[in-house]
């Protein structure tokens, strides 16, 4: 594994992924309170403002051990945070191999903001972590972020059981991300 930082911002072409920080507390629990986007997470229950907090504090510990976790996701044109994506070991198993995901506001989602955080979170895995393959799940009932899946390049393996559910697995060979 390469030299890490761990205040890494990505900047894609619509959007900045900034590691998780506790001025972002405030839009990142509305968001963990849409029933929407609490659907398939956490049982659907949503979060109070001091367990989005809490959750901050424990992402910003992994991000300065490890050199990945969860970032926030801005709009760049209207610098608001419409979302959070991560690269993490599946299951938070240290050692598991990693798998990249996502959340979205209501209000952000169809247009194409997770497919662009997602491919930015699988490179980071790639060029900076120095992994080989990184892996995304979902709930089985969860067809849209299986299609941000299959939109990132990412091919179906199996249903696999993380999180304590059987999920939809789906994973991404640095090899093909190259190729395409």
């Amino acid at each position: 594994m390469s030299e890490l930082s761990p205040n890494t911002t990505i900047t894609t072409k619509r959007l900045r992924l900034e590691p998780f920080a506790p001025d972002h507390a405030t839009a990142l629990n509305a968001i963990n309170n849409e029933p929407e986007v609490m659907e398939f997470l956490s049982s659907g229950d949503p979060q109070s403002l001091d367990e989005t907090r809490a959750g901050i504090a424990r992402v910003q510990e992994r991000w300065a051990r490890l050199g990945y976790g969860w970032w926030s996701i801005f709009l760049r044109k209207t610098d608001t945070i419409i979302g959070a994506a991560c690269v993490q070991n599946v299951s938070l198993i240290e050692g598991a191999e990693l798998e990249i995901g996502w959340r979205l506001a209501t209000a952000a989602t169809g247009k194409g903001y997770a497919t662009e955080a997602g491919l930015a979170a699988a490179r980071y895995a790639f060029d900076v972590v120095g992994v080989d393959h990184v892996i995304a799940v979902a709930d089985q009932r969860n067809i849209n972020s299986h299609r941000v899946m299959k939109r990132i390049g990412m091919q179906f393996r199996s249903i696999e059981r993380h999180y304590d559910e059987d999920c939809t697995t789906y994973v991404l060979h640095k090899a093909d991300l190259t190729r395409s």
